[in-house]
């Protein structure tokens, strides 16, 4: 089938850019979001994102008329859900981001359309996403009704790229694409083959939906076994970080670095989606969880005791998003620690995020907490805390640091 016109739920870490390298590749794209301003933004040619080359390619796919934006889905081949998916209280998923775009689709659908969940989602996600769709167009017959016979054919294919190199992942990643049906599955790989160089890797929906949840349950537990490490050898008054370097020089151990917790939209959340559908089995998983949530309660206790003593003191807070180099704080241990020690109100917070060009709403409203830049808060602060290696933390004087009470969670300054 050839995919003349395709339309992306979702525009943000993952879907823009996915349209926009669909639209560099000729095909017509519609983007759908919620938001108007992103809708506006990416109407006028600009991005609300931070991504290497993003903004060069939507400029060029807007301008060549190759990619617009709506808050309304309309007609088009194929369909590429791309919206949240985190979990509520308890762990539990939560799909209704999956649901208000599948209701917000269906009135639009026709037959022979292909309708794809890149979302990250729970085992039977896409199934459900089909059943919520033939509730509203009991007209059309869907993949898990009619097989390879049904109208409007549905699968899942996550996506698995690392922010700050998004555009070229996107293109040289491998892909699991997997249908409610044979035929669902090999039309997704056509879909996938305009832009991947990859190799699409073709099974179920189901198969589909764990191998994501798989691949970063495997990461989070390794980084678990890294971060009680620090623990342990903190315990022991031993140098983690000269620990691990040892420890590397066997031939066949690779210990992961320990920070300050782990976060992001994907291993932070994906591997409760396991436990809430397998909580028996899923053991090692949860309690790889149960670790990473409870290093930013050590690195907080850290502070605390740094902070004995002196009498309002002046904390620098390098770093606010989940990893190097980018301006995301989905689920960020880094922001969750800075957020607390503002509760704690133990002195001064003297916050720098060079990748952000305002303090994030949920640490306004303190005030005693500075936005500022990075110079000013090391030469300024009596404790620095690092919570990211951005590169312009490791550029910093270390003969600042001298006098100063340092806790580098993450390993920045060895």
């Amino acid at each position: 089938m050839k995919f003349e016109k395709i339309s992306v739920i979702g525009l943000g870490y993952i879907g823009l850019p996915t349209a926009a390298v669909l639209a560099s590749r000729g095909v017509q794209v519609i983007g759908v979001d919620v938001n108007q301003r992103v809708v506006d933004a990416l109407n006028k040619g600009q991005v609300t994102i931070v991504e290497p080359d993003l903004d060069m390619v939507v400029h060029a796919a807007v301008t060549t008329g190759k990619m617009s934006a709506t808050t309304t889905p309309e007609p088009a081949d194929a369909f590429l859900v791309a919206v949240p998916t985190p979990f509520k209280d308890d762990h539990v998923p939560d799909l209704s981001y999956i649901e208000k775009a599948s209701k917000a689709v269906a009135p639009v659908l026709k037959a022979g359309n292909l309708v794809i969940l890149e979302s990250t989602s729970p085992v039977g996600a896409t199934e459900q996403m089909a059943q919520w769709m033939a509730e509203i167009r009991p007209d059309l017959t869907f993949s898990h009704q009619a097989g390879d016979d049904a109208d409007v054919h549905v699968a899942h294919c996550p996506e698995r790229v690392l922010p700050g190199h998004v555009m070229r992942e996107l293109v040289e990643n491998d892909r699991v694409i997997g249908g409610l049906s044979p035929k669902a599955t090999d039309m997704a790989e056509g879909l996938y083959r305009i832009f991947v160089t990859g190799e699409c890797l073709k099974t179920d929906a189901r198969t589909a939906e764990l191998c994501k949840l798989v691949e970063n349950s495997f990461r989070d537990v390794n980084i678990a076994f890294a971060n009680e490490l620090s623990l342990i050898a903190d315990r022991f008054g031993i140098d983690v970080w000269e620990l691990i370097r040892l420890a590397n020089h066997h031939p066949r151990v690779n210990v992961l670095r320990p920070g300050p917790g782990v976060g992001g939209h994907c291993i932070a959340v994906d591997p409760w989606f396991i436990v809430h559908s397998a909580p028996d089995q899923a053991r090692l998983i949860r309690t790889a969880r149960e670790v990473n949530d409870h290093k930013p309660h050590y690195v907080i206790e850290k502070v605390v005791e740094a902070a004995k003593g002196l009498k309002q003191p002046q904390i620098a807070c390098l770093g606010l998003a989940f990893k190097a180099d980018i301006d995301d704080l989905r689920e960020s241990p880094s922001l969750d620690i800075v957020k607390r020690l503002a509760e704690a109100k133990l002195g001064t917070l003297l916050v720098v995020e060079p990748y952000v060009d305002e303090m994030p709403k949920s640490l306004q409203g303190h005030d005693h907490l500075k936005f500022v830049d990075v110079d000013e808060a090391v030469k300024a602060a009596d404790i620095i805390l690092v919570l990211v290696n951005h590169k312009p933390f490791l550029a910093v004087d270390r003969s600042l640091l001298e006098g100063k009470h340092v806790i580098d969670a993450c390993g920045a300054w060895l």
